[in-house]
């Protein structure tokens, strides 16, 4: 850590900030406007970030004055960013390195160039940033990027150079380490390129590791099951109202149950299944009707369905199955603010051959809250304790295999007769 800057050089800071402010008469957010007055630390930062050099910390600062009002930084929150993306997990906090600092995991090979709007990616990144800095109140973070089992297709040196911009420009002293985790050698002259876009004290953050050598930068407790830590958790985005809650444990009777990967389970539902209330009348679901199941790069058959609340009150939703030995859903359950959107992801497990899911189907329910921040615990406890005439229902089928290769056949057939007239 370097040399901490006086409560003077602060001040210093804070006053030749303020008079630039006052004298170009320039645009910046209220609630920055107050961080300037009351936040010592977070003038501090800047003064760290440049060494003390209060000409480039005065610079520095004035820049992302005008970046964060520009973009809207301050207003940025998970109702207002692609929640889909969010949810997905291709990156999230947890865990702490070998310091005591946040881990924000980057899933490198959740990551596909193009597949989503790049701004909508940036948006949601810069809604972690946010919300990491209050979590943490301004202590450095380590970025990881678990690059296992990624290659060409999940590199984009655009979107890499944007997040380490972040950091270097827009959140002073705000990064502890780059762990970067099992990188194939094909992506080695990459992260040469990317080297040159950092400051040399900036490149002595990058650390190459391992399996082998994890334990040196994040200790075993800390790291990821996947990673050969001992933390066993699977990603579930939580509200930031409700991100301390932890999941409730797995039930360990014999019953036949589904597993979420949020970590909770449920009951074979198709006995138990009751009609009440009128379909659809709180959630849209896209594709209607069907779970149609596609390969995806590990050969898995992966089911995406689309929740949206098409009320002005929130709801809360749970997703049942008449086969919970064969699917793995996530999110299980959840809810979503008026005009929200989810994306339910539904996998096939390995044991099971695609050609047997024709029969079986799937139920989303959803029911009316006070309002969308509920806590996991609240929304179990919601769960077990809704009256069936508080459920609205809506039943899906698993296409077989054969009517999904049919459809393809004929949306490509579809695409040839307009490409001809």
């Amino acid at each position: 850590m370097g040399s901490q800057p006086s409560l003077d050089e602060i001040n210093e800071l804070r006053k030749a900030i303020t008079q630039r402010i006052s004298s170009e008469n320039a645009s910046v957010h209220s609630k920055d406007l107050q961080r300037i007055k009351d936040d010592d630390d977070w003038l501090r930062r800047f003064l760290m970030h440049t060494d003390l050099k209060q000409n480039e910390a005065l610079q520095m600062m004035w820049n992302v004055l005008q970046w964060r009002n520009e973009y809207g930084t301050n207003d940025i929150n998970e109702h207002n960013v692609k929640k889909d993306i969010l949810i997905l997990g291709g990156f999230f906090p947890r865990g702490k390195d070998i310091d005591g600092r946040l881990l924000f995991i980057f899933k490198c090979k959740k990551y596909v160039k193009n597949q989503h709007n790049t701004d909508d990616i940036k948006r949601c990144v810069i809604y972690w940033m946010e919300r990491l800095e209050r979590q943490t109140k301004g202590e450095p973070i380590t970025m990881f990027f678990d690059m296992d089992g990624t290659g060409l297709s999940n590199m984009d040196l655009d979107f890499v150079k944007y997040i380490i911009g972040l950091f270097k420009d827009y959140y002073p002293y705000f990064l502890n380490y780059v762990l970067i985790f099992e990188m194939p050698w094909i992506l080695n002259t990459a992260f040469k390129v990317i080297k040159t876009w950092l400051p040399e004290k900036a490149v002595k953050k990058i650390k190459f590791i391992s399996k082998k050598d994890l334990k040196e930068w994040v200790p075993l407790d800390q790291a990821l099951t996947c990673w050969g830590g001992e933390d066993d958790y699977t990603f579930s985005f939580m509200p930031e109202a409700s991100s301390k809650e932890e999941m409730i444990t797995q039930n360990n009777n014999n019953n036949r149950k589904v597993r979420f990967d949020d970590g909770t389970q449920m009951s074979d539902v198709g006995s138990t299944v009751t009609t009440s209330g009128e379909d659809g009348s709180l959630l849209s679901v896209s594709p209607e009707g069907l779970v149609k199941f596609t390969k995806d790069s590990d050969d898995e058959y992966i089911s995406h369905l689309l929740l949206q609340n098409i009320t002005s009150t929130p709801i809360s939703f749970k997703v049942k199955t008449t086969a919970p030995e064969k699917f793995r859903v996530r999110p299980g359950y959840g809810c979503l603010a008026p005009g929200c959107k989810a994306v339910i992801t539904v996998c096939l497990l390995p044991a099971y051959k695609a050609s047997s899911i024709g029969k079986d189907k799937f139920l989303i329910l959803s029911t009316l809250v006070d309002n969308s921040d509920l806590s996991s615990e609240e929304l179990i406890n919601l769960w077990k304790n809704t009256l069936t005439k508080k459920e609205h229902q809506i039943h899906l089928r698993c296409a077989p295999m054969n009517e999904v290769m049919k459809m393809e056949q004929q949306c490509m057939q579809l695409r040839k007769w307009n490409q001809v007239f």
